[in-house]
């Protein structure tokens, strides 16, 4: 079992659990294009690894570790999607075939000297989302106006994070990275919207419409675009507000 047939699956389960969780397991084969036994006796193996937590007949579902690289790969993976399609002009099946090899092998600085000289991106060449970075900054600006030098010595944030538009109806969690340009940075802050403050999804609007939350003892509906890059952890029940 080598270690990228691993970040393959964690990336594929990350992927999928955006829409569904637990993954069920004929999704994942389905989605890796493998068998359906294959995918349970990998996904065994991974579980004793403490990649994922398994239960047959619900399916899998990414522990913190597992999550955590799930979520790096494919950042890796459209960060450099949209170098091969912005900059070098390569189509975009073809830069998902070779973004799906190179992925696995990029350094922790190219990954983020590919973020800088691409302004920060929110999302690859097919719309989705790219994942935050793992730098404990709260924003981009504060990335940016880090030299390379210090950036070196800022530590890595010990949190998986997930856009706001991932939390479901009645969920909370704590705001911890915002994406976006200045214009946008102030906006949210002007709104209340800034790192450590806690929120709580209302209602999820279908198709593009907004997200409602509840912050701060008001109510606010805040568009899917900008949602998208807003960055919480998610709380687990219990905590409380």
């Amino acid at each position: 079992m080598s270690s990228r047939s691993i970040e393959e699956y964690l990336e594929a389960i990350y992927r999928l659990s955006i829409e569904e969780a637990p993954v069920k397991t004929s999704r994942l084969a389905e989605y890796l294009g493998v068998a359906p036994s294959s995918v349970t006796e990998m996904i065994k193996k991974m579980s004793e690894l403490g990649y994922v937590e398994y239960s047959p007949y619900r399916g899998v579902v990414l522990t913190e570790s597992g999550r955590s690289i799930g979520e790096k790969i494919t950042r890796r993976h459209r960060l450099f999607e949209l170098f091969l399609t912005k900059v070098l002009g390569i189509n975009r099946d073809l830069a998902h075939n070779e973004a799906c090899e190179v992925e696995h092998s990029i350094s922790d600085e190219t990954e983020k000297s590919l973020c800088r000289f691409l302004g920060s991106p929110n999302t690859c060449p097919h719309g989705r989302v790219i994942p935050a970075c793992d730098l404990d900054v709260s924003t981009c600006e504060e990335c940016i106006s880090l030299n390379s030098l210090e950036v070196e010595k800022v530590g890595r944030r010990r949190k998986s994070l997930v856009p706001l538009t991932w939390l479901r109806e009645g969920s909370r969690g704590v705001i911890e990275f915002i994406r976006g340009e200045h214009k946008t940075l102030r906006r949210l802050l002007d709104m209340g919207l800034t790192p450590g403050t806690r929120i709580s999804v209302i209602r999820t609007a279908p198709m593009n419409g907004p997200v409602e939350i509840f912050v701060r003892g008001s109510r606010l509906a805040i568009g899917k675009e900008i949602a998208s890059n807003i960055f919480v952890s998610m709380e687990k029940r219990g905590e409380s507000d």
